[in-house]
């Protein structure tokens, strides 16, 4: 019985013809299984003849990136190309094509100054579901007229090459823009008057792009498009890399990012990805797509790993895995042509207009702000004005960190409260809760037990947090006392890493806490790291706990550390006739105390009128 729908995209007898979206990796997948499919003896190419050897030359040079160019003649200093992108449908017919030694015929109009037309179109996933003739039907109504001048004459040249193919072919496959292909159909079978063609002695040249511009030029992410060629060469599964790629380099980027930065990439766990991917599912319905696009990657990292994490993604995405093949010809003197926003560095010509000749779907850009990484100049270059005798906290760190070591004076002085907390039987009320275990303990009497916690004894001044037991004093070589600035601030005195190896911005250094001592109501104490009087202690954290019992006027003091006390920090406290109140460190989110323990020295109070432009939300 015939097909349907091989009727639907067959022109004529003889003649196939495949819409596709220029510069998707589904179409360029769909344009090699059509080849392989069906004995096709002829591949007809939307592009002018005078392309064809440069731009099958550099297809056979894949997977290094080329663009083949030509100046346009008719006074302009723009450049049309054409993109030679593995996932560019097109190039991956004609690749195919090669492989399988069927003819290809070049079937454009060759033009003066060449126009091209984008549209905005659905999701290509959708052909996971949705048959390739479903796709390009449900389009149809939506697909307008070419308008009358080069768009309507570059029909009429088609269909006049393709009437002359079919005197030669017996089974075509047509390969072109999903824009094109209605229009085609109707010239092929109303025979138009075929236009002149004005002769174009131009000659076209082809040129490896620099890596660092491949993602102004691909159609697809450069990691996914690498992706998608280490599947050809390789033979592993690539029907699914518009997901699964987007999966890949979001776990790529996390490896990345544990390499330069893994006290960050410790809090991407598997929870926060999974959070991550949920986000970026529910930005790409916003946005009526089916996978997302890099904003909307980048957004997410950012909303739920930081700053660190959405510039690895970025980082990541821009990177394509066969990119030693293009610098390898441009060691053996090969010029590059760097891609940019409608225009590109043309070698021997310069800055220049650059228009497609395969335009795929409308692109819109959209700004996203990202605090970037400082380079090693200019860090070398702040270190060197960096002023010693200047120094002081960023503000809402400040606030941030009070904030939380409140809080723990509070749930400390809970703890002091619970240890006489009692259960009596209920008469008149329910005191501060119903005792639920006494209750069942008594269920045979009947009777009911409430809590009653009296008020808590005594109150507590200092708060000690050790992040890192054993601190290491190699690490830790940063140690002060600062004192508060204001009444709602803490003395402070801690132990944390050396900012000066990490300066972000002019005047602004980052650090971590390896511990700190919070003293509030403050008042000044001698400068604990000079004071003789802990010189006998060994260890980073005993000396901190030392001047935290020394100068407590309460007898408790609070101590957040990752394990329970040891018995040389309770030999130490009953030496001052001090109680630790111990709360554990995995009590509160890790998450949070990464952000906590994180903070900034700035070079003087001037600087922080413009300090959040450099520091990073985490």
């Amino acid at each position: 019985m015939p097909n349907d729908a091989d009727d639907f995209l067959t022109i004529a007898p003889g003649i196939r013809v495949l819409p596709i979206l220029h510069g998707s990796g589904d179409f360029a997948l769909q344009a090699r299984e059509e080849l392989l499919a069906r004995p096709y003896d002829c591949l007809a190419v939307p592009l002018p003849p005078s392309f064809q050897e440069d731009v099958e030359e550099a297809v056979e040079r894949l997977p290094t990136i080329s663009a083949v160019v030509r100046r346009d003649v008719d006074g302009g200093e723009g450049f049309s190309y054409v993109p030679i992108d593995p996932c560019q449908g097109v190039v991956a017919a004609i690749r195919t094509a090669i492989g399988e030694r069927i003819p290809r015929e070049y079937i454009d109009l060759d033009v003066p100054r060449f126009e091209a037309v984008h549209g905005v179109f659905p999701d290509p996933y959708a052909l996971k579901r949705v048959p390739v003739e479903r796709f390009s039907a449900a389009l149809l109504s939506a697909i307008p007229r070419p308008a009358p001048g080069f768009s309507t004459d570059r029909i009429a040249w088609m269909a006049a090459r393709l009437h002359e193919v079919a005197k030669r072919r017996k089974r075509t496959l047509l390969v072109c823009s999903i824009l094109d292909w209605p229009w085609i159909r109707e010239a092929f079978r109303l025979i138009p008057d075929e236009p002149e063609s004005e002769p174009v002695f131009e000659p076209t040249s082809s040129f490896p792009v620099d890596p660092e511009t491949l993602l102004f030029f691909l159609g697809e992410l450069p990691f996914v498009t690498a992706l998608y060629e280490r599947g050809r060469r390789e033979l592993t599964p690539d029907d699914n890399l518009s997901v699964d790629g987007v999966k890949e380099l979001v776990l790529q980027a996390r490896e990345a990012l544990r390499a330069d930065r893994p006290r960050i990439a410790q809090r991407l766990t598997p929870s926060l990805l999974s959070t991550l991917f949920r986000y970026v599912r529910n930005l790409a319905l916003i946005d009526r797509r089916l996978t997302p696009d890099l904003f909307t990657l980048v957004t997410a990292a950012k909303q739920t790993g930081g700053d660190d994490f959405a510039l690895a993604v970025v980082e990541t995405a821009r990177s394509y895995a066969y990119a030693d093949h293009g610098r390898e010809l441009e060691a053996q003197g090969a010029e590059m042509l760097r891609m940019g926003v409608g225009q590109a560095e043309v070698p021997g010509w310069g800055r220049a207009p650059m228009v497609s000749r395969l335009p795929g779907q409308a692109m819109s850009w959209r700004s996203l702000p990202l605090k970037p990484r400082a380079n090693e100049p200019d860090r070398k270059r702040w270190l060197q004005r960096w002023d010693p005798y200047g120094m002081c906290s960023w503000p809402p760190e400040d606030d941030r960190i009070e904030s939380f070591h409140r809080h723990v004076k509070e749930q400390a002085r809970a703890i002091l409260g619970a240890d006489l907390a009692r259960s009596e039987k209920f008469t008149t009320s329910v005191r501060d809760g119903l005792d639920i275990r006494e209750t069942l303990r008594n269920w045979h009497t009947g009777d009911v037990y409430v809590k009653v916690i009296p008020p808590g004894r005594g109150s507590i001044e200092v708060v000690v947090f050790l992040f890192d037991v054993p601190a290491d004093p190699k690490v830790y070589t940063n140690r002060a006392t600062w004192y508060a600035e204001h009444s709602e601030e803490s003395t402070l005195a801690f132990y944390a890493t050396d900012p000066f190896r990490n300066l972000i911005g002019p005047g602004i250094a980052q650090a971590q806490y390896g511990g700190a001592m919070f003293l509030y109501p403050p008042r000044p104490i001698p400068e604990i790291w000079s004071d003789p009087r802990f010189d006998r202690l060994d260890t980073l954290e005993e000396r901190l706990l030392a001047v935290a019992f020394l100068h407590s006027r309460d007898r408790h003091v609070a101590v957040v550390s990752p394990g329970p006390p040891p018995a040389a920090w309770r030999r130490l406290a009953r030496i001052y006739r001090r109680k630790i109140v111990h709360l554990p460190l995995k009590r509160f989110s890790g998450a949070m105390i990464e952000r906590l323990r994180t903070f900034h020295v700035l070079n003087g109070k001037h600087v922080r009128s413009y300090a959040a432009d450099y520091i990073r939300e985490m």
